[in-house]
């Protein structure tokens, strides 16, 4: 139940922050909105490892490189978003990062990439992905 509720939280941050975000970058512009929201990302987490006094940073040498640019995914995540939205709106913007998000991590579990257990696609999860295209579809007209 808990995995539920981070995972409906996140997707709801996720749409707050793009339209937070879209605003943003009417005043300043993109890649500046993507500096100041990374920047207060930065500061909130910073703040919550002090509060929690969670200070274990001994594995961080083994980590590789490439997990470690997990943050410059974010800047174009944000771009991303921002000018989506400004383009074809916060409904069909999320819908379409939810359905990449569902392709992406197809391939993930299939080719087992960033370490992650190899896992078998099967005909329900191909309907289930080609349904959410077609809602995007039939929410595009």
């Amino acid at each position: 139940m808990k995995g539920i509720i981070f995972a409906f939280l996140g997707g709801a941050f996720i749409t707050l922050q793009g339209v937070a975000n879209a605003r943003i970058s009417q005043g300043i512009g993109t890649w500046q909105a993507a500096a100041v929201t990374q920047f207060t990302g930065f500061i909130a987490a910073l703040l919550v490892l002090l509060i929690m006094r969670d200070f274990k940073w001994h594995g961080f040498k083994q980590v590789k490189p490439l997990y470690l640019s997990a943050g410059a995914y974010a800047a174009v995540v944000i771009f991303s978003n921002v000018t989506a939205i400004q383009h074809i709106g916060v409904t069909l913007t999320v819908a379409l990062v939810i359905i990449a998000q569902l392709a992406l991590t197809f391939l993930i579990d299939h080719f087992g990439w960033f370490g992650m257990e190899k896992k078998k696609m099967r005909l329900p999860q191909f309907i289930g992905l080609s349904l959410m295209i077609a809602g995007v579809v039939i929410l595009k007209f």
